[in-house]
């Protein structure tokens, strides 16, 4: 297989490295399929592979006796299961499973940590890419705390445009159900109401985003904040990500 090429990443933190920086991880870099539902880490479970999505999302979990709730979401604009490697520990206490199938590149733990140590530039590359996550955690909090079912509907459903080509979501109501910490019939409910509006269209399996403006102006201040600061904090500019 010919090596990869900086130029044919999708992923946004690898594109965005130096040519010198990426070259460093060139040849350890695997392209793998992101599999519905498949488990990249465990909760508790010692990281060995670090992950750029290229196409399709991850969900972050926190798990309890009573189900799961979804505390972060990563696409091609970030890295799964770098934050603990980087930060000098080898676990999360949550999962990550992909939500939507697609691809990633993936590169075992120990040489990212190597690179870590002999590259200032992707050492802060990823601890910018951490804060970031960190500010898309705390306004998932203030979503949970503040909005209702609608609005925080049409933030997740915002921030899984972000992360897609085109205008459709794979996703079920059971699977927003327990993404979103809400009863299905609430999501029914909420996703009915979305249609009614004009602003999504249902079906089987499957969510089509029709008005992305009348989406943002749903979720009000609990979407935006996030995508701000991976703007400013990745991509230099003060506009969130497309």
């Amino acid at each position: 297989m010919a090596p990869l090429q900086q130029p044919d990443v999708r992923n946004k933190l690898l594109a965005g490295l130096s040519p010198e920086d990426f070259a460093s991880l060139q040849s350890a870099l695997r392209l793998e399929p992101m599999q519905l539902r498949q488990v990249l880490i465990p909760a508790h479970s010692a990281i060995e592979v670090i992950y750029f999505p290229e196409e399709g999302f991850v969900s972050i979990t926190a798990d309890g006796a009573h189900g799961r709730v979804e505390i972060g979401l990563v696409g091609r604009e970030g890295v799964v299961g770098a934050g603990p490697t980087l930060l000098g520990d080898d676990r999360s206490p949550h999962t990550h499973f992909v939500q939507m199938a697609g691809h990633m590149l993936s590169i075992d733990a120990e040489v990212l940590r190597a690179a870590f140590e002999r590259l200032p530039s992707l050492r802060r590359l990823i601890h910018r890419y951490i804060q970031a996550q960190h500010v898309q955690t705390a306004q998932t909090a203030f979503a949970n705390a503040r909005g209702t079912t609608p609005t925080r509907l049409a933030r997740w459903l915002l921030m899984c445009h972000d992360r897609i080509d085109g205008d459709m979501v794979t996703v079920t109501h059971e699977f927003m159900s327990f993404m979103l910490g809400v009863e299905r019939p609430g999501v029914t409910a909420a996703l009915r109401s979305l249609e009614t509006d004009g602003l999504v269209r249902k079906h089987r399996g499957r969510v089509e985003i029709l008005d992305r403006d009348g989406l943002l102006d749903l979720a009000g201040d609990s979407y935006g904040g996030a995508e701000a600061e991976y703007a400013r904090l990745i991509e230099g500019r003060p506009e969130p990500i497309d």
